[in-house]
């Protein structure tokens, strides 16, 4: 979770800019939803302004007229202003949601184009949090700072009402104005800060939900129901009392500022009616300009509640920006060059790796030559270097020392999806979609041709029990391909390195999680998907790699031997050991390298 602990700040300004510039696009319907806006602020102005002519009209004079024409305007006015104001929250919030959805398709892409160390080093529950919590934060700004104009025309139109009809009244309504506007600031301030913390703490209940989930098998097995139960419900604790604080801050501005609103209103009230009561100011006035001294301070109220809303979102903003933005979490970069078949050779010229925070190297000055048409194997002890290696080829890592070379030509010049598209993994993890059969197969194809997932299907012998499934090839597989065995899904996952048909295969242990039987089918899978390729096969049982062109044995990071397998029984002190543990008792028995 490296990118949560340096806490990654911007100035509200540029950052607010930064918000309003992704409702550029809609800025049509912003024009509209603002000229709305005006005619909410004009319709609550005028219908303070009427207070005055209304009471002078109907209890003054009692003119009978006047009993139809100003109710039937203020019906009108607010008639005007309900449907105006529906139409400017209907435009913002629909321009919010748009931005909403550009703003996660963004996060999303750039987040699946960092590299894997990235993901080595974050959570991704943290990443959920970013792309579902955090950004809907960011939708609202707009139409918060909408809201926040709405006020101040109010309250200009207010004030305006309040001058016309009597200036010196007027200077005393608004002489507790920036007595009022402290708290927003204030407020502001604080809710800012604890927004960000707020969000952080859901980023971390997030972690927790989808470890906790992702390992339920585990957590039952151990029986240890409690203990996660226990861990939730500690950081949940510290997720509502940092809400505690926010509730105490959004809740305690409000009095405040009715209190502010009161002291104003009540000076007019004592002012203004001294002002009837010597005959200077009429009775019509003195209503309309309490009237509109009261409503002045309703749109300052709401100057806060929007202010809130806008700290919220500058909170929400500065994380989905931080992965963004922030210089140090960079995409994947490739070069301009298209790899086209056939493979002829991969060379790994003194590589060495080390992965972040490690003082040992992962890999440690290893050179190797892949021929085409060769089968290798990689052997060795646990921790000797076998994974980092091929998973250098794709480049899901990029080494800090020596150059891999394919087809003569450095691996950073090529295009990674070109690179990548021609690179077929089989791995120990037999990661499956929560999707049909058939799209798992043909994943990242671009197409789902049938009778070819089908001969796949039969190449890799998953014909047979997909056929068997409720729901043939359309059968969704769920979560991880939770619904079928370990030797099935390798076997599918095999069906899928078929139908991606690449000149180049690794595999990565693809038998070592499997009972015997299983890996006797996938062993025979293997087999097919082999033949006519080039491969880099990392050896569990030393029985399967024993026909190999070129069997490399690693320690410590470092090749300590390469040859065939009669040449490192006389060679090769370590490959001999590993064969006397599996092939002790029976030369055809099969056990784990260690």
């Amino acid at each position: 979770m490296g990118s949560e602990k340096k806490q990654f700040t911007i100035k509200s300004i540029p950052l607010l800019k930064r918000c309003l510039g992704y409702f550029a696009p809609y800025k049509g319907r912003i024009i509209l939803a603002l000229f709305s806006m005006g005619i909410v602020a004009g319709a609550s102005t005028f219908s303070a302004y009427l207070s005055q002519p209304a009471w002078d009209e109907i209890f003054d004079k009692h003119d009978s007229n006047a009993l139809v024409i100003y109710p039937a305007l203020f019906v009108l006015t607010f008639m005007g202003k309900g449907v105006f104001r529906y139409l400017q929250n209907y435009l913002m919030r629909m321009c919010g949601l748009k931005v909403l959805e550009k703003l996660r398709n963004e996060l999303h892409e750039k987040i699946l184009r960092l590299p894997m160390v990235y993901f080595d080093d974050t959570q991704v529950g943290m990443l959920q949090s970013r792309i579902i919590m955090d950004v809907n934060m960011i939708r609202n700004s707009l139409p918060s700072i909408v809201m926040l104009i709405r006020s101040c025309l109010e309250v200009v139109g207010y004030m305006g009402v309040a001058v016309y009809m009597n200036p010196k009244l007027a200077s005393m309504a608004i002489f507790i104005f920036p007595v009022a506007v402290y708290p927003i600031i204030f407020f502001g301030k604080k809710l800012r800060k604890i927004g960000r913390k707020n969000q952080s703490k859901i980023s971390d209940i997030s972690v927790i939900l989808n470890e906790v989930f992702n390992g339920v098998r585990v957590v039952k097995a151990f029986a240890n129901e409690r203990g996660e139960n226990a861990r939730f419900a500690k950081q949940n604790q510290r997720l509502v009392s940092i809400a505690e604080k926010e509730v105490i801050f959004s809740e305690m501005s409000s009095p405040i500022m009715d209190f502010i609103g009161a002291m104003g209103i009540a000076l007019v009230m004592w002012y203004c009616g001294g002002q009837v009561m010597a005959g200077e100011v009429s009775q019509g006035q003195f209503i309309a300009f309490v009237v509109a001294a009261g409503l002045i301070y309703e749109p300052i109220k709401r100057f806060n509640s929007n202010n809130m809303e806008i700290q919220r979102a500058l909170a929400g903003a500065e994380r989905v920006f931080e992965i963004l933005d922030s210089p140090e979490i960079v995409k994947e970069q490739g070069g301009s060059t298209v790899f086209e078949p056939p493979f002829c050779e991969l060379t790994l010229e003194h590589i060495s790796f080390f992965y972040p925070g490690s003082q040992r190297p992962a890999l440690d000055d290893v050179s190797l030559t892949v021929k085409a048409g060769q089968r290798v194997a990689l052997v060795g002890p646990s921790g000797s270097g076998k994974t980092t290696l091929v998973n250098l080829i794709p480049r899901f890592y990029l080494p800090q020392q020596g150059q891999i070379r394919l087809n003569g030509i450095p691996l950073e010049d090529y295009t990674l999806n070109s690179l990548r598209r021609n690179v077929g993994i089989v791995s120990q993890d037999a990661f499956l979609f929560d999707a049909s059969v058939a799209d798992n197969i043909a994943y990242g194809q671009g197409g789902t041709d049938m009778e070819r997932v089908e001969s796949c299907a039969r190449t890799a012998y998953a014909h047979e029990f997909v056929t068997e499934m409720p729901g043939g090839y359309d059968t969704v597989l769920g979560e991880r391909g939770v619904k079928i065995s370990g030797g099935q899904k390798q076997r599918l996952t095999i069906a899928r390195a078929l139908f991606k048909n690449p000149p180049l295969l690794i595999l990565d242990e693809a038998t070592s999680a499997l009972d015997t039987e299983a890996e006797r089918k996938v062993q025979a899978a293997l087999e097919n998907l082999m033949q006519n390729r080039t491969s880099v096969v990392i050896a569990h049982r030393l029985s399967t790699v024993i026909g190999a062109d070129l069997i490399v044995v690693m320690q410590n990071g470092k090749v300590v031997d390469t040859g065939t397998h009669s040449e490192l029984l006389e060679t090769c002190e370590l490959y001999t050991r590993l064969h006397s543990m599996q092939f002790q008792d029976d030369p055809q028995a099969t056990g784990p390298v260690c």
